[in-house]
C-alpha cells in the first residue's frame, strides 16, 4: 500500500503526536509499506533541506508553542505532487491549513481520504480562558472529519465523544510502546544522585509539555503532597513550555529537567519510583504507557490510555476524571501502600511488555484497505 501521511507535527519536533507518527511510520515501513510524509519545514532545520519520502511545505510559528509551526495552504502543491505519484490513500493527522488543503487536493483527485484525532483542541479552550470557542471548534472539527471517510481515534471514550459530537466512521487506532527503550535497567544512579536522592529515597515524576491544558497547577499540589508525605522526597519536572517560567519562580524546591529525548528521557523515567500525571485533556497519552514501561507506580485520571491499562492498586492508581481532590486523595492511598509498589512495578511492566506495534499496525492497514 501507498499512504501519504499528511500533518502540522513530525519530528524532528518533540511532542507525542509527532513521536506517535514517527512510530506508525517506521512500523508501516517495516512491514512493506511505502509512506510519504507531507509536514511544515520547523524553524530548527535548514530552509532548503530536503528528506527522502519527505515533502516539506511552508509554516508559521504555531501561537504559544513556540519552536512548533502549522503548515500554510498548499492546495496546489499536493495536487501537482499526487498527480505524479498519487498514493492509494491520504491520512491526514491534524486539522489546520495543511489538513484542509490536503483534504480539498485529495477530493479533486479523487483520493480516498480518512483522518485522525490526535489533540482535544477543543478542550484545550476552557484551559486557556476561551470556553465560548468550545463550541465553534467542535463544529469545526466534526465538518472537518466527516469530509474525510474514516476517522482514527486512540481510545475508546475519544470514540464516545467524537461519535456524541456527530463525527462519523469512527474507527480505533491503538497506541504501543516501544519496551527495550523504556526500561526499567535504564535507572541511573547518578543521575539520582545529581537529583540528590538515594537509592531508597523517594523521586516523583512529571512528563510532559508545561502548558495550561496539561493541568501543572495540580502537578504541583501533588507534589508539594509528595514532599510532605514523604521528608527528602525528590520531585522532578521533565519537559518545557510556557508554565515553566512561573512554575520554577514559585516552587524552587522542585527540579526542572527540561526537555528530554531518547535514551535520555528514558532515563529520566526508569530513575524515578512514582509518575503522577494529572492531564485532563490527553486522547491518549503516550507518557503514561512509558511510565509502566519503565517500571513507575503510576496516578492518572480513570480515562484514555489509564482507563485502559491501569487496573487501580494493582499495577498502578486511577483517580475519577477531573475531580482535584479526589486526585490528591488517591495519591495518598499510593503513599500509603508503598511496601507493594515493588509488586506494582513488576505489575506496570508485564502489562506494557504486551503493548507491542505490529499488531496495531497490521489492523490499521486493515482498516485503510476497508476504505479504498
Amino acid at each position: 500500500m501507498k499512504l501519504c501521511i499528511v500533518t502540522e507535527t513530525y519530528p524532528p519536533e518533540v511532542n507525542g503526536v509527532a513521536m506517535t507518527l514517527h512510530r506508525i511510520t517506521s512500523e508501516l515501513e517495516r512491514q512493506g509499506h511505502r509512506v510519504h510524509i507531507v509536514r511544515p519545514r520547523q524553524s530548527s532545520e535548514a530552509q532548503h533541506a530536503t528528506y527522502e519520502n519527505e515533502t516539506i511545505v511552508s509554516g508559521l510559528p504555531l501561537p504559544g508553542y513556540d519552536g512548533l509551526r502549522f503548515g500554510l495552504p498548499c492546495r496546489r502543491k499536493l495536487r501537482t505532487l499526487w498527480e505524479a505519484d498519487a498514493p492509494d490513500i491520504i491520512y491526514v493527522a491534524t486539522e489546520g491549513p495543511l489538513g484542509q488543503s490536503a483534504i480539498r487536493a485529495a477530493t479533486d483527485r479523487s483520493i480516498p481520504i480518512v483522518s485522525g484525532f490526535h489533540t482535544n483542541f477543543h478542550e484545550y479552550m476552557k484551559h486557556y480562558k476561551l470556553p465560548v470557542l468550545a463550541n465553534m471548534v467542535q463544529g469545526f472539527l466534526r465538518k472537518t472529519h466527516n469530509k474525510t471517510r474514516r476517522t482514527f481515534a486512540p481510545s475508546q471514550d475519544v470514540i464516545d465523544r467524537l461519535e456524541a459530537m456527530g463525527i462519523e466512521g469512527t474507527r480505533l487506532l491503538g497506541r504501543g510502546v516501544d519496551t527495550e527503550r523504556f526500561n526499567p535497567n535504564k535507572r541511573d544512579t547518578a543521575l539520582r544522585q545529581r537529583w540528590g536522592v538515594g537509592d531508597d529515597t523517594l523521586v516523583a515524576l512529571f512528563v510532559s509539555r508545561l502548558a495550561a491544558e496539561k493541568n501543572i497547577p495540580l502537578a504541583a499540589e501533588a507534589f508539594q503532597q509528595v514532599k510532605a508525605r514523604c521528608p527528602g522526597a525528590a520531585c522532578v519536572f521533565v519537559g518545557d513550555g510556557p508554565e515553566r517560567a512561573k512554575l520554577e519562580k514559585a516552587h524552587p524546591d522542585f527540579i526542572f529537567a527540561g526537555m528530554q529525548q531518547g535514551e535520555a528521557l528514558a532515563r529520566h523515567y526508569a530513575s524515578a519510583d512514582l509518575f503522577v500525571f494529572p492531564s485532563v485533556t490527553e486522547t491518549f497519552g503516550n507518557v503514561v504507557t512509558e511510565a509502566l514501561a519503565s517500571g513507575l507506580v503510576t496516578l492518572a485520571y480513570d480515562y484514555a490510555a489509564p482507563r485502559r491499562f491501569i487496573r487501580d492498586g494493582e499495577n498502578g492508581f486511577l483517580a475519577p476524571f477531573d475531580k482535584s481532590p479526589e486526585f490528591l486523595k488517591t495519591l495518598d492511598r499510593a503513599l500509603e501502600n508503598r511496601a507493594r509498589w515493588t509488586e506494582i512495578r513488576s505489575a506496570a511492566r508485564k502489562t506494557a511488555e504486551g503493548l507491542g506495534w505490529t499488531g496495531i499496525v497490521r489492523q490499521f492497514v486493515a482498516d485503510l484497505e476497508e476504505a479504498l
